[in-house]
């Protein structure tokens, strides 16, 4: 395997955006765990598909159109739910299948053959191009920048929102900020676990990294940690096996999640029992 990694730049690539998945999936996964927004990372992701399907029909690069279309859901969805917080849930759920649809919609329009989205749905970090790393980088720039530039603001958020109000942050700011990232992270994690899965890839390491540690610096960096491994391991298993590399990793990434909450479910059993 070594071998194959010294030997082959589509694997070089991969290996690559491993990497730099693993850093936007434990900087965003921590905060999005925190802050309860996975179903709202979900209907954007899910959203990002409309653009990927438009992308085709009108002859640009379809994860330009993700992005687009990512970072429109999220700050509408964001508004939406500000404006109405009972029925966010309604609203993340009707974007999640707008952008379904829209996407299907597209495709079905184009003259000819439609082309296979199987990619964007289910990733295919095998086929992460020059291009494509090129725009995980600068996103993963850009997502580590905010997040560290803007750190002891994030703590504060995350720690109490009506808190870090009240303290003079500007929160609504904080909050669109956040949405914003979101949907980048969407675009960087299309090829590596698709969109139907990317929503694990985020939050099974960060959710892990709690189960170890409740400082927020620290499990951001056992996020990256935990994510990278999983990543590499699902890279490996999908290259040997010849299996889907999303779903490799994916499935990796849930495992280990439950096998650790097994494990601290018990110790903490255990502690209680001594007690």
């Amino acid at each position: 395997m070594i071998h194959a990694f010294l030997t082959y730049h589509f694997l070089q690539n991969a290996f690559f955006a491993t990497l730099l998945a693993s850093i936007v999936c434990g900087l965003m996964g921590t905060i999005i765990v925190e802050k309860k927004l996975i179903m709202m990372g979900g209907g954007i992701a899910h959203t990002a598909y409309g653009g990927v399907g438009l992308g085709y029909l009108l002859g640009f690069d379809p994860m330009l159109g993700a992005m687009g279309f990512s970072t429109l859901a999220a700050i509408s969805i964001g508004y939406t739910s500000k404006q109405n917080a009972k029925n966010s849930d309604i609203t993340t759920a009707l974007f999640w299948s707008l952008g379904m649809a829209l996407g299907i919609l597209f495709t079905s329009l184009m003259p000819g053959y439609p082309p296979d989205m199987n990619s964007y749905l289910f990733g295919n970090i095998l086929s992460v191009t020059n291009g494509g790393l090129l725009l995980m980088g600068v996103i993963t720039v850009i997502v580590t920048f905010v997040i560290f530039a803007l750190f002891d603001d994030w703590k504060t958020y995350l720690f109490d929102s009506e808190f870090a109000e009240v303290s003079g942050l500007n929160v609504k700011f904080l909050d669109y900020l956040l949405y914003i990232l979101i949907a980048l992270s969407v675009v960087a994690l299309i090829r590596v676990a698709g969109i139907i899965l990317l929503i694990a890839m985020i939050s099974a390491p960060a959710a892990t990294a709690t189960l170890i540690s409740k400082k927020l610096k620290t499990r951001m960096i056992l996020s990256i940690v935990i994510g990278e491994a999983e990543c590499l391991l699902g890279l490996i298993m999908s290259y040997t096996l010849n299996i889907a590399s999303g779903a490799s990793i994916v499935i990796i990434a849930v495992g280990t999640h439950f096998i650790a909450s097994t494990i601290n479910t018990k110790r903490a059993q255990k502690k209680t029992q001594r007690l």
